[in-house]
């Protein structure tokens, strides 16, 4: 703990000063305009990663960025999104995996976690994606084969979104917007869900292509 005091006395005496003002806006209450649906990994840190500052994300996490179907599970994920689509109003929802993503491994190897009864349980809700991924990508090498799962991962749980009521309708009504992107932890690279293709590109050329789109 001796190394975090010493941060929280940082960001009293250095980082809060300098924002005081707009941690005394947000005092009063939250409008953040994106909910991140991100994995518990300890490299994923989506502040640093989107750049944004306190107040403008909504962030869910948990192993692997999963999203339980609707009905499934009424605990703190389905809560969130409740909470952030109805309440805060968000404008985009992004779903974000990441390389090495130790959820999707376990999906590999079952067998290894299955002791683990907590962890074995929730990943019967990426059963989908198992399925999937060895369906299109049976003859891949374990490495690309890891890359495909955590890719068709964020397609299952976008599609997982569509299943609640309130994004369904959000969406369909044009107030909500859904991304996939997929972290490169070791490079820094993201690559974003092309919905059109179901396929990742380089996030570089969505974003033209989005830019233009939005001329």
């Amino acid at each position: 703990m001796k190394k975090f005091i010493a941060g929280i006395v940082k960001f009293q005496t250095e980082v809060f000063p300098k924002a005081k003002h707009l941690y005394e806006q947000l005092a009063d209450g939250q409008q953040p305009d994106t909910l991140f649906v991100g994995c518990s990994d300890s490299r994923v840190v989506p502040n640093d990663m989107l750049q944004a500052g306190p107040g403008e994300l909504f962030i869910l996490r948990n192993a692997g960025n999963i999203v339980p179907p609707f009905g499934e599970s009424h605990g703190g994920v389905s809560a969130t999104i409740e909470y952030a689509v109805e309440v805060l109003k968000i404008r985009h929802i992004v779903v974000c995996g990441h390389s090495d993503c130790g959820a999707m491994r376990a999906l590999m190897n079952p067998e290894k976690i299955k002791d683990l009864k907590a962890v074995y349980s929730w990943l019967h809700h990426a059963e989908r994606v198992s399925a999937v991924t060895a369906e299109l990508h049976r003859d891949l090498e374990p490495s690309e084969y890891l890359s495909r799962l955590i890719e068709e991962n964020v397609i299952a749980q976008i599609d997982n979104l569509l299943t609640y009521p309130c994004v369904a309708a959000k969406v369909r009504s044009g107030n909500v917007l859904l991304h996939g992107l997929v972290f490169n932890i070791k490079t820094g690279e993201f690559t974003m869900l092309d919905r059109a293709s179901l396929t990742f590109k380089p996030l570089e050329a969505m974003a033209a292509e989005y830019l233009v789109a939005q001329t």
